[in-house]
């Protein structure tokens, strides 16, 4: 069994900062891309920001320059550091991992969400 859990959420102010994990854990074989996606009140969900088993990153480009996507392989997690927050940042934000299994399937995992929240 694999569970993907997200931690770091919570209320900021605008122009504060947030660091968001995403800890992997179960019978995992190895990690290949991962990714942040964020869901606001009455939008659809969209990629934030992505990142390959090699470092490579991506981000979309409302976060650029504010969002820093990493990943410590050795330790099977992910983070998210959020600076110059803004009220339209304010999502839940979930992790999303491509994963091979410790039984050689590959598999598309959604971690639970955690509550950003961006308001004077």
């Amino acid at each position: 069994q694999v569970q993907l859990v997200e931690s770091g959420g919570g209320l900021v102010q605008p122009g504060g900062s947030l660091r968001l994990s995403c800890a992997a854990s179960g019978s995992i074989f190895s990690i290949y891309a991962m990714a942040w996606y964020r869901q606001a009140p009455g939008k659809q969900r969209e990629l934030v920001t992505t990142i390959t088993s090699s470092g490579s990153t991506n981000y979309a480009d409302s976060v650029k320059g504010r969002f820093t996507i990493s990943r410590d392989n050795a330790e099977n997690t992910m983070y998210l550091q959020m600076n110059s927050l803004k009220p339209e940042d304010t999502a839940v934000y979930y992790c999303n991992a491509d994963l091979k299994t410790a039984d050689w399937e590959t598999y598309n995992y959604w971690g639970q969400g955690t509550q950003v929240t961006v308001s004077s």
